[in-house]
């Protein structure tokens, strides 16, 4: 049995061959088939030791089942150590019960998934009220990596003029635009964003000045419905911002509405390609693969289960 191996979900193959090969890894696409009644059969290569599975979890419900199955058949055949590579990581949103009877995703994911991998690595997951990504999975390791880095120097090779401003979409956007901003020697400035439901938001800001007849550059962890940078490209064009730009670390809105973004100002949308869109632009494979390091040649820490 070789040591550490590289097993990915078939969405999302791509990116996992070009971690596996930055790692030096051997990586093999897990095996899915549906029965006529919806059922799942997975099957998954030859477990290494050490096996890495690589599984970004955007529409999660059907990967989370996979997941599930395959950790099964690896423990089964020998891995005595997983570790699961989720680029995006899902149901983190809900973190609270806002009303009588509301689940509470991301407890019941991570306890979930906690019992199925031994270490989680994921980037700008959505834990806004969460400050340690580690107490979501109690019991095992967990890496929450920052995209930063990575858009920094995809925005540096491809040159970025040192008057744009770069611009977060809300409160809670501050630390990752702060640490892109100090990172490309750029001012920065946050939005206020008022909610008033899934497609509905305000956006204001606190010196429109600063923004007039400069360039903007909106950050923004995650993109679904794309509201907020539709009302975010009106407002800093309605500012004098002599063009807009967008980068997102996941990109989750459907391909389609690529065109309606650019009917609202935005010039070009860039996005990290832990989710698989036509709008990747910014690798992660060398952020993941400097996180995965410690894990080649590595004694697996927890027994095999029968």
């Amino acid at each position: 049995m070789s040591t550490v191996a590289l097993q990915t979900l078939p969405s999302g193959a791509d990116a996992a061959k070009r971690l596996a090969a930055r790692l030096g890894l051997a990586c093999n696409e897990i095996a899915l088939h549906r029965f006529p009644d919806d059922e799942m059969r997975v099957t998954v290569a030859p477990a290494a030791e050490t096996t890495i599975l690589h599984a970004s979890l955007d529409h999660p419900d059907d990967k989370l089942i996979a997941l599930l199955f395959a950790a099964e058949a690896l423990r089964r055949g020998g891995a005595k150590r997983l570790v699961l590579v989720a680029p995006y990581l899902c149901y983190m949103r809900q973190d609270a019960a806002f009303h009588a009877g509301e689940a509470i995703s991301q407890r019941a994911i991570g306890g979930l998934l906690a019992t199925v991998v031994d270490r989680i690595v994921t980037v700008d997951a959505h834990l806004h009220r969460t400050p340690d990504i580690r107490s979501v999975f109690p019991g095992i390791e967990a890496d929450n990596l920052s995209a930063m880095p990575a858009i920094a120097k995809a925005l540096a090779a491809a040159g970025i003029a040192p008057s744009t401003v770069v611009i977060g979409p809300d409160a809670e956007s501050e630390p990752w635009v702060n640490d892109l901003a100090g990172r490309l020697g750029l001012q920065h400035t946050v939005a206020r964003k008022t909610r008033h439901g899934d497609r509905s938001v305000e956006i204001t800001f606190a010196d429109p000045a600063l923004l007039a007849r400069r360039p903007a550059l909106l950050v923004d962890d995650i993109v679904s419905s794309g509201t907020t940078l539709t009302v975010a490209a009106k407002a800093l064009n309605a500012l004098g911002a002599t063009v807009v730009d967008a980068v997102v670390t996941h990109a989750l809105f459907p391909p389609a509405m690529v065109a309606a973004l650019a009917d609202a100002g935005i010039r070009s949308i860039r996005s990290a390609d832990g989710v698989p869109h036509p709008t990747n632009a910014i690798a992660l494979d060398e952020l993941l693969a400097s996180a995965l390091e410690r894990e080649i040649n590595t004694v697996p820490l927890r027994e095999t289960t029968t």
